[in-house]
């Protein structure tokens, strides 16, 4: 992982491969942001014009090399872009966060190979620090365990993920800046081992390797970890969890991962999907929508990641996590269109669809987080294709039992970066699901499924618990290019809401 450190050095005398900074996108042309004033004087104060004359606007995702000036040790300078240039005008006239994370983003990844980077970018103070950081840390990832001369070192391009950021700007004394470095770290180490988890091949991550990887993590975290295999499960009567998992010779697991804080008040349960594999079971996907499936456990890579973040930040806040861990496969023991489970709750469900069954695992952890009666549970899953019809593959969902709490996940979300949607949860939806021969199926309308889907969610939360369910379906693993701070694959989407979740919890500003 990329090492940062905090530099009051000027940017003409530091030792490095290049020097970063940032341009705005102007009414007149591009801007040359606060931070690179050394790099602009060394250019005559004609910076902005050269970089004009070499067709840089400033917009966001854009980036500019040039050679730089006599004196400078480091042989380029990099302008990235920052967007719009704020309003001088405005009470907030400051680079919002989320622009300097992307501008962060890109140049750590155009530095790939490179060993030391010097970021001067827009520094007004720990928030700006800690936004750089995390787009450093976020961008210089890659996953290159499975090729050749891999094992994590090399980027896609052959090349190392850049060694070292010198973040100017920042004070190395000062405890507000190094302790928002120190949690950029904290954060984007656990992301990023959620985006290692959702990007492993599903025959090197069963349910079972998963729970073990989480026994790990908790040991050394110091959270508590029980694991629930198959024996265990049938005991308890977790009949969600075991019939998405009866077609698959990997069986399922329910981990429960529970960190405390002496000091806390309040109580947050995390539930996540984890379908290690979806083939869709015997209601098996069309060609075309199978080769992405390993990432159908990236709700419960999410809710791991932000425990151990919430551990290793030392939050005053009990966390709990839920990994409801299954792999779908089709076989002569998996369960089958109109079969009926009988779910943690006692609830007896028709299964009407075998593809949608992150919902019956979700089932039995929210059930099973409800018996300890938690302040607010969120679960976060890639649950439905309608969301993605309905949001794109840039946004989750976000649908709640109360319309308080929806808004303030809501505005966690965007607080940290990550695109989210308020959706509600219309009860004429809920009609579609009744069932001749259970308490409900697993289906109902076709339109609007992925509200569907949260109404079959919300019947297994425990009465008067506060919960909202995070159905990431696009985001969660990009296709396309990569983008900001976004790599190909895994992104680890939701991770930084729960944690931001956690961190208000903590503060008393829940709600």
């Amino acid at each position: 992982m990329t090492a940062l450190t905090l530099s009051t050095s000027a940017a003409p005398g530091l030792r490095a491969d290049a020097i970063v900074i940032g341009v705005a996108k102007g009414t007149k042309g591009p801007v040359v942001a606060p931070g690179a004033e050394a790099v602009d004087k060394a250019y005559d104060g004609k910076l902005a014009g050269v970089l004009e004359t070499l067709g840089a606007a400033g917009a966001e995702g854009e980036l500019t090399k040039l050679p730089a000036p006599a004196g400078f040790k480091a042989p380029i300078v990099v302008a990235v872009g920052l967007g719009a240039e704020p309003d001088a005008k405005s009470e907030d006239d400051t680079y919002g966060a989320e622009a300097l994370r992307k501008a962060a983003g890109v140049a750590a990844r155009a530095l790939a190979g490179s060993k030391k980077a010097a970021f001067a970018l827009p520094v007004d103070g720990p928030g700006a620090l800690g936004a750089i950081s995390e787009g450093i840390l976020l961008g210089a990832y890659s996953f290159d365990v499975y090729k050749e001369n891999g094992n994590g070192g090399k980027a896609k391009n052959g090349k190392a993920p850049l060694a070292e950021a010198a973040l100017l700007g920042g004070k190395p004394r000062d405890a507000a800046h190094k302790g928002a470095v120190a949690r950029a770290v904290a954060v984007t180490e656990e992301l990023n081992r959620a985006r290692d988890l959702i990007n492993t091949p599903p025959n090197d991550l069963t349910p079972a390797i998963f729970a073990g990887i989480a026994q790990t993590a908790a040991k050394e975290h110091g959270i508590k970890v029980q694991v629930l295999d198959d024996k265990a499960l049938a005991k308890g009567g977790y009949g969600g969890i075991l019939g998405v998992g009866a077609g698959s010779s990997a069986a399922p697991r329910l981990v429960k991962l529970t960190y405390t804080h002496p000091k806390a008040e309040k109580h947050l349960a995390f539930v996540g999907k984890g379908i290690t594999y979806d083939s869709g079971g015997i209601s098996l996907k069309p060609a075309g929508h199978n080769e992405t499936m390993k990432c159908d456990m990236s709700g419960a890579a999410a809710v791991f990641a932000a425990v151990v973040a919430a551990a290793r930040l030392g939050l005053e806040v009990n966390v709990t996590g839920w990994l409801a861990l299954a792999e779908n496969m089709p076989s002569g023991s998996a369960v089958r269109p109109g079969d009926v489970l009988r779910m943690y709750s006692g609830k007896t469900v028709e299964v009407l669809n075998t593809d949608a069954e992150g919902r019956l695992v979700l089932a039995d952890a929210l059930w099973a987080a409800s018996q300890e009666n938690p302040d607010a549970i969120v679960d976060v899953a890639t649950l439905t294709g309608a969301m993605m019809l309905a949001l794109g593959s840039r946004t989750f969902g976000v649908m709640a039992n109360d319309d308080a709490f929806r808004s303030v996940v809501h505005e966690a979300a965007d607080e940290v970066g990550e695109p989210a949607w308020p959706m509600p949860l219309p009860e004429h939806l809920r009609k579609g699901m009744e069932s001749q021969v259970a308490d409900l199926a697993n289906m109902g309308e076709r339109m609007g499924g992925g509200l569907v889907a949260g109404l079959f969610l919300r019947e297994f939360v425990g009465e008067g618990i506060t919960w909202a369910h995070l159905d990431i379906a696009g985001p969660a693993f990009n296709e396309g290019g990569p983008f900001g701070y976004t790599p190909k694959g895994g992104t680890g989407s939701a991770v930084r809401t729960l944690v931001r979740l956690a961190e208000l919890t903590a503060a008393g500003d829940l709600g």
